[in-house]
């Protein structure tokens, strides 16, 4: 219980200091919503081609909105030293990152909210599998923030932050099967679309909106739940190595 006021403390104060900032409102909203009609008005085909679409800009929403929050976050407050201040904190390194991301993984979940509400007011979601798309929908949260957790204690500065973050997420975009499956890929690219955690995530999507998905569920879940320890374990010994040692 004494370890949950400080956690919350630091929630509290990145959700008041953060959440409104210029990136976090272009790349982790406004984004989003122009990539969906981007793909709404190119598809010319009207209010059924929503399911089709949702499970991409649901991702989309989610990737973008995580890593910009952890963009500016993390790289403001390793800017002001006050990150070096806040390592000093008598919690265990483990709980304090958690505590800085909970922010941004809270963030992407209501993210994907947005889109879905847009949705239900003119298409018909009957079909969806409400289980599989909440558990898909925090598992990409966790695992895009952990993401922008990389990113972020790997640079100095928000822009190259932002670079970085680019420099996965629009690759994730094409090769991840959002938008166009995977089969139509050249066989070279394949291995890497398999590679990135997002192809995990956007197969779940497409099972629970449509039913599409091609792999097991179990490997979707478990392959995603390996990539959020991974890039978290990667993330800690960054901070470590960096700031610690």
């Amino acid at each position: 219980m004494r370890s949950g006021i400080p956690l919350w403390a630091i929630l509290a104060k990145d959700l008041r200091a953060y959440y409104l900032k210029p990136p976090n409102i272009s790349w982790g909203l406004l984004f989003p919503l122009l990539w969906a009609g981007m793909f709404f008005i190119r598809s010319g085909s009207g209010m059924e081609s929503i399911p089709e679409l949702l499970p991409g800009v649901i991702a989309v929403s989610i990737l973008f909105g995580t890593t910009s929050l952890l963009s500016v976050t993390v790289t403001f407050e390793k800017k002001g030293r006050s990150f070096e201040r806040l390592l000093l904190a008598p919690i265990r390194l483990e709980l304090l990152m958690l505590a800085k991301t909970a922010g941004a993984i809270l963030f992407g979940i209501a993210n994907a909210l947005l889109p879905m509400a847009i949705a239900a007011f003119v298409a018909d979601l009957s079909g969806i599998r409400w289980g599989i798309l909440a558990a898909a929908i925090v598992l990409i949260a966790v695992a895009s923030t952990f993401l922008g957790l990389f990113i972020a204690v790997s640079v100095s500065e928000v822009f190259e932050a932002q670079t970085f973050s680019n420099f996965f997420r629009f690759p994730m975009l094409f090769l991840c099967g959002l938008f166009f499956p995977i089969s139509v890929l050249p066989l070279w690219l394949r291995p890497v679309s398999y590679a990135l955690p997002l192809t995990y995530g956007a197969d779940l999507l497409h099972e629970a909106v449509q039913g599409t998905g091609v792999l097991p569920l179990p490997l979707d879940f478990g392959v995603l739940l390996v990539f959020c320890a991974l890039l978290f374990g990667i993330s800690l010994l960054g901070v470590r190595r960096r700031w610690i040692t």
